[in-house]
């Protein structure tokens, strides 16, 4: 089953186009890593997926789950199932961690016809603040406010696993982190792996965390186009030659 498929997609802000015509099908179960130069329009790609506001799309359609998603608002992708982790999330004073993540637990369930329970919630969100190594007092912190780097993507984190979404954008969840960080964040990713039916699309300029999170599929984004794709081995090459193997001129996709 395809989960997400994204055709001809151009897109841009404020007037630039930057996506100049993205083709990508990401089947249920499988790992995507996209990679590419700064600039060519990895966020981007990842924004406008979310029906982030400010992106103008110009031609193209996105589905996501058999869904065309294209005038749904950003909270309905998300409680459809889908999920984008920020490079910089939002901090929000007075909103604690809980009630945010009660408030959107609430919302999902309620979507799906579901009733919430309070006393699952509290056990699955020691659970999960456990997992990630987090003191239990982050919970009560407001959200995103005063957080170091390290602790936004962890918040990032223990969100994704308290909403277990059927899709998950990663957009540079790496930057700024240690190795000891990544590690972290990695088990995570990858805790939701066991669930078959999971996919991941995950944008890095960096290999160190393919290291963690092994992708079924590379993409390289040059220019706003899909210029490579390939299996795992793709990101050892990149590593090794960078990106200028890869004409940067109107590029043609590519399959190694």
């Amino acid at each position: 089953m395809n989960i997400l498929e994204i055709k001809n997609l151009s897109a841009g802000i404020e007037g630039q186009k930057i996506l100049k015509g993205v083709d990508l099908t990401i089947k249920q179960g499988e790992f995507h890593a996209l990679m590419g130069p700064n600039g060519s329009g990895k966020s981007t790609l990842s924004n406008v997926i979310m029906g982030s506001p400010g992106y103008e799309v110009y031609d193209g359609e996105i589905h996501f789950k058999g869904h065309n998603i294209m005038e749904m608002a950003t909270d309905e992708r998300a409680r459809l199932g889908l999920f984008l982790s920020f490079q910089h999330p939002v901090a929000i004073p007075g909103v604690s961690v809980s009630k945010f993540l009660k408030r959107a637990i609430e919302a999902q369930m309620a979507e799906k016809g579901e009733k919430f329970k309070a006393s699952q919630f509290i056990k699955d969100l020691k659970s999960q603040v456990a997992f990630l190594n987090m003191d239990n007092s982050f919970v009560n912190r407001s959200l995103n406010d005063g957080f170091s780097g390290g602790e936004k993507k962890r918040m990032e984190m223990l969100q994704m696993l308290m909403l277990n979404p059927e899709l998950v954008v990663l957009d540079e969840l790496d930057s700024g982190l240690d190795i000891d960080a990544i590690k972290v964040v990695s088990k995570a990713v990858n805790k939701l792996k066991e669930n078959k039916e999971f996919s991941v699309f995950i944008i890095t300029h960096y290999q160190r965390i393919l290291n963690y999170i092994e992708p079924d599929f590379v993409h390289v984004l040059v220019d706003g186009k899909i210029a490579v794709s390939g299996g795992g081995e793709l990101v050892g090459k990149l590593e090794a030659q960078g990106y200028d193997w890869i004409k940067e001129k109107n590029p043609q996709p590519v399959n190694v």
